[in-house]
């Protein structure tokens, strides 16, 4: 799905992963679920590029709804994988904290646990990464940035691309809430700290963008300040 010249979405509202599109290739932003591999084909066929076009994926975390096909292309194709220091264990599968989910509504949880099955919920976790650190500017197309953004996880991270004008949040925040289908910015669930979470917003409102993209949840077409104050509002109910 094409949102703007040299952006790209794969997947849905429910679980999305993106595509900064260069003349010189492609970086990839989260991987989704290990399914998501055939719609990553899919979109790559429509704007005539190949698998050989990617340069790198950058993991916003190491959850496993966004590790999905990554570990795929590293062995099949030796493409690189990044992710923050601090979740490189996470995204090789080890422990993490059990998050509390907050409220859930049937419907939508039915939702997300089919995809989930469609897609392969059964993590395809790495076996190498390349680490990260906040303010990182990463050698791939786009020139994206590592903005550290902890709070959903230890290592989750914001990527910011100039290029495309566009910041990449993962779980760092939620348009479409997985669990109660609530559409709009707001925290996103399954955070093991939300009180840092909220605060690490102040890491992109002062960003120069006018996507701020989610993993789960239709595109926020606005700067990173409307969005996190968006955020804000919705956790003050």
């Amino acid at each position: 799905m094409r949102l703007a010249p040299s952006l790209h979405r794969i997947g849905n509202d429910i679980v999305a992963s993106y595509l900064i599109v260069t003349p010189e290739g492609i970086t990839l932003v989260d991987a989704g679920l290990p399914g998501m591999h055939t719609d990553l084909l899919r979109e790559l066929d429509a704007i005539g590029r190949t698998l050989d076009d990617i340069r790198g994926v950058v993991l916003t975390h190491g959850d496993s709804d966004h590790v999905g096909f990554a570990e795929r292309l590293r062995r099949e194709h030796g493409v690189p994988v990044y992710v923050h220091s601090a979740d490189a264990d996470r995204a090789r599968g080890g422990s993490k904290p059990k998050a509390a989910m907050g409220p859930i509504r049937l419907g939508p949880l039915l939702s997300f646990a089919a995809y989930g099955i469609r897609k392969g919920v059964r993590p395809q976790w790495l076996t190498e990464v390349n680490e990260v650190s906040d303010g990182d500017v990463l050698e791939l197309p786009g020139s994206p940035r590592v903005v550290g953004m902890p709070g959903h996880s230890p290592g989750s991270i914001a990527v910011h691309s100039p290029a495309v004008r566009a910041v990449f949040v993962g779980d760092a925040l939620t348009t479409r809430h997985v669990l109660t289908g609530r559409m709009g910015a707001a925290p996103a669930p399954f955070t093991d700290d939300p009180a840092e979470a909220m605060a690490s917003l102040d890491r992109i409102a002062g960003l120069d963008a006018e996507w701020v993209l989610p993993g789960h949840g239709p595109a926020f077409h606005g700067s990173p300040a409307a969005a996190a104050d968006a955020v804000r509002a919705a956790a003050r109910g």
